[in-house]
């Protein structure tokens, strides 16, 4: 009996997907939303640099500002002008007007940012270092006791992987 091109077209798209997914199924990073400062957002007299430093930053990942709009702003800078709280030549003006703005880290290197209108000298600039995530090494798998079998070393994305390619099987004998 013959198959429908529909249902053909169909189990491949079903069979490609599963195995886009089995390919992808390793340790992934979901990016994260940092609120700059935590509970004390963006102001005057905070530590910035202590809070960057009890974060980590990756490619992908977001900075969060929150901050009274009519009283403050956000200004990428370069390296000197952080130093010196300069804001002359910045590189963007991350503030969009409604006090909670967002700017996506999306190279590994460090990046400056600075309040203007003086702020900076009362403490509201940070830097943030950012490097690409890399997945940690797979586990190694545990040495068999002897007289016994183990599984040790089947991992999730693995498992996954099974669950992943069954489905597509069974999709493909409907």
């Amino acid at each position: 009996m013959r198959r429908s091109g529909g249902v053909v077209w169909l189990k491949t798209v079903v069979l490609m997907v599963a195995a886009a997914a089995m390919l992808t199924c390793v340790m992934c990073r979901s990016p994260v939303r940092h609120l700059v400062g935590g509970k004390e957002m963006w102001k005057p007299n905070y530590n910035y640099t202590d809070w960057s430093r009890e974060e980590t930053f990756y490619v992908g990942d977001w900075l969060y500002f929150v901050y009274d709009k009519h009283m403050f702003n956000v200004l990428e800078v370069n390296e000197t002008s952080y130093k010196n709280c300069t804001d002359q030549g910045f590189i963007f003006n991350i503030t969009r007007g409604a006090g909670r703005d967002v700017f996506e880290l999306t190279q590994p290197k460090p990046y400056y940012f600075l309040a203007s209108g003086g702020y900076c000298y009362n403490g509201m600039k940070v830097a943030v270092n950012v490097v690409e995530f890399i997945p940690p090494p797979a586990p190694q798998p545990s040495p068999a006791k002897s007289g016994g079998t183990t599984i040790a070393g089947i991992s999730y994305p693995l498992i996954s992987s099974i669950v992943i390619a069954t489905w597509a099987v069974f999709i493909m004998n409907l």
